[in-house]
């Protein structure tokens, strides 16, 4: 179960489309949530309406926030992704087995039992997280609040009982280039992400859409993340977000 989220102020301007990148990445069942970091209280209207769409093209969710409100609105994100998830895989088993499936139409004491342990599998199952970071000029201002969220994300996914992992992406990856650049590989170390920062440089364009593509490649090839493979051998045993 593949997912991207997507941190950026909707104002992409080179290379595909983002809301076609978006839908291609739904077509391959991977879904692209979207945070829209809003700069002095507005992100303008056509960056609001393209993070809309990626979002909905994507089959994600979106959420436009300030900076203040960026490392709370990550966290959450990743948790109702994860809880979202397992409740689509367990209603999808409800489904075959009773011919129906919406956990509100098993009786009372049977849904309670199914919402514990969709709660149990959202706290314990295996998790990774797929970020993908928006470093153009106009993302600049909002770094240090970029930063911060990740560092909160980090320590939030620590404190689960399951294993989780995390990976980051950041494009474009010249400051003249439509290119995206993984600066993180799959782990679970929080010293890992503190060290993105510090070599980032931020400017250039926007090119979301090929950053988007960049990601579904990675996903295709399989090339990242390939050591965790053997842990991932049941349905609820691994989650990326």
């Amino acid at each position: 179960m593949k997912q991207i989220l997507l941190i950026t102020d909707g104002c992409s301007n080179v290379g595909l489309s983002p809301v076609v990148a978006a839908a291609h990445a739904s077509s391959e069942g991977i879904s692209v949530n979207v945070v829209g970091v809003l700069d002095h209280g507005d992100v303008g209207e056509l960056g609001a309406a393209e993070i809309d769409e990626i979002a909905r093209a994507g089959g994600g969710l979106s959420r436009l926030v300030n900076m203040r409100q960026l490392s709370q609105t990550v966290q959450m994100m990743t948790r109702k992704t994860v809880v979202q998830t397992i409740q689509l895989a367990v209603q999808k088993e409800l489904k075959q087995v009773l011919g129906d499936g919406s956990i509100e139409a098993l009786p009372p004491e049977k849904r309670g039992e199914v919402v514990r342990v969709i709660d149990e599998l959202g706290e314990t199952s295996g998790l990774k997280v797929a970020l993908l970071i928006d470093a153009s000029a106009s993302m600049k201002p909002k770094l240090a609040a970029v930063e911060e969220a990740i560092r909160d994300l980090m320590l939030s996914l620590q404190a689960r009982q399951g294993k989780s992992e995390i990976a980051v992406f950041h494009f474009p990856g010249t400051r003249n280039g439509d290119d995206c650049v993984m600066d993180l590989n799959w782990t679970s170390h929080l010293n890992g992400v503190q060290a993105i920062f510090p070599k980032l440089q931020m400017g250039g364009t926007t090119p979301t859409g090929p950053a988007i593509m960049h990601v579904i490649d990675f996903y295709r090839q399989g090339d990242y993340g390939r050591h965790s493979r053997d842990e991932t051998d049941g349905m609820m045993s691994g989650y990326v977000v």
